[in-house]
């Protein structure tokens, strides 16, 4: 039995679908493409476990237990994004619409919300709250991944401003717990 689309999806959709697939086509440029690429495959995970793995060196011993709730932060944001992906059945932007080209492979059909995105958030506001000089390089790299979900033809606009209020929410609560730096 295929997943019923919700129709809010279907609506936004049908919005979002031409600048989607103009985003798209000038991400697939030789110029953009290279970086578009780049920039999701570090959202993948390497960025974010080399921020983990760098808070001992910025906050010492303290840096350890950053490290650990920035850990636990994003293991919980995965399986509540998991759930959501998979109970919201929005069909990836190539998927519905053929005119709008899909870069680089999808890991699976479902594109809200954009856990790159999440993730990117999540991060950003995390280290802005313990270290905010390090932002420098997270922010425009956090930008740019996102860029890089529509620009790849991997989601719509609003997965990106899904996945980015889910990122809101999932920083706030692990702002709340962080360990004093």
């Amino acid at each position: 039995m295929t997943p019923r689309i919700p129709t809010v999806f279907e609506r936004l959709d049908a919005l979002e679908w031409q600048l989607c697939r103009r985003l798209a086509k000038a991400g697939s440029q030789r110029r953009f493409l290279m970086m578009l690429r780049i920039a999701s495959r570090l959202g993948d995970w390497p960025a974010w476990v080399a921020l983990i793995i760098t808070q001992p060196l910025l906050h010492g011993s303290t840096g350890w237990r950053l490290s650990l709730h920035f850990t636990v932060i994003a293991l919980v944001a995965i399986v509540v994004y998991r759930l959501i992906k998979t109970r919201a059945c929005r069909e990836r932007p190539s998927i519905t619409y053929r005119t709008i080209p899909c870069i680089t492979e999808a890991r699976d059909r479902y594109s809200f919300p954009s856990g790159h995105t999440m993730h990117a958030v999540i991060f950003s506001l995390l280290t802005a709250a313990t270290a905010p000089v390090m932002l420098i390089i997270v922010l425009p790299l956090a930008l740019l991944i996102a860029a890089s979900r529509v620009g790849l033809g991997l989601h719509y606009i609003s997965d990106v401003i899904g996945g980015g209020l889910l990122g809101v929410a999932f920083a706030w609560l692990g702002l709340m717990g962080l360990p004093h730096v």
